[in-house]
């Protein structure tokens, strides 16, 4: 009888598990590697597009979050006013930043109608969002051109959207899509933010995790 050595034998099973998971392991880098390069190029195509709308209360009471969304809805309806006329970003953020007395003004005299007498700071700069799925459309994580409104404290839970294109009215997809085209998005765009193109929220909360993973580490 050949005798077997047992050490041998369970050294070279070791050795073969290792290897498969390394191998595993370099698949899965290289998917995701390729998921990340992906996403990046497609949000840096969409923040040459778009220009989000950041709305922060002043605290988290029922009070506070109500008057955010009362704020919110006014400063929409003005500033599809006002970028009815943009033909693209750059002109969108000009009129926008001649703007921001006027809706910061117009937050305040809301708040104060609901008998409220804070302040509001209104900005106008590149913000770094988190991947955000809305009702017709999603978006990857990244930096935006951001209209910033901070209600009094700025302490309380936040409300994000888009106010360029005004793609936060649009209640269905064709909405969206005709709101996007108009705006000049591609179809290709337009089909990873509805997720035509399968699987965009999935790819765009996996690179979110994994770079946050890595910073955390890092």
């Amino acid at each position: 009888m050949k005798h077997i050595d047992h050490y041998t034998f369970f050294q070279k099973r070791i050795v073969r598990r290792a290897a498969w998971a390394a191998a595993v392991l370099a698949a899965a880098l290289a998917v995701t590697a390729y998921w990340t390069a992906e996403v990046h190029d497609a949000q840096r195509q969409l923040a040459d597009k778009l220009i989000r709308l950041h709305v922060i209360a002043n605290s988290d009471s029922d009070a506070d979050q109500a008057l955010k969304l009362q704020v919110r809805d006014a400063v929409l309806a003005r500033a599809e006013e006002i970028l009815a006329a943009a033909p693209d970003l750059a002109a969108a953020e000009k009129a926008l930043r001649e703007a921001l007395p006027e809706l910061s003004a117009l937050a305040e005299d809301v708040m104060e109608g609901e008998g409220f007498s804070y302040a509001a700071s209104g900005t106008l700069g590149w913000e770094r969002y988190p991947t955000r799925v809305y009702d017709t459309f999603s978006l990857p994580a990244g930096e935006y051109l951001s209209l910033r409104l901070v209600l009094g404290e700025g302490g309380g839970q936040n409300w994000w959207c888009v106010v360029f294109p005004p793609l936060c009215n649009a209640a269905t997809s064709e909405e969206f899509s005709q709101t996007a085209e108009a705006a000049g998005m591609t179809g290709e765009e337009i089909a990873l933010m509805t997720e035509e193109a399968g699987g965009a929220v999935v790819r765009f909360k996996l690179v979110e995790t994994v770079e946050s993973f890595l910073q955390s580490v890092f």
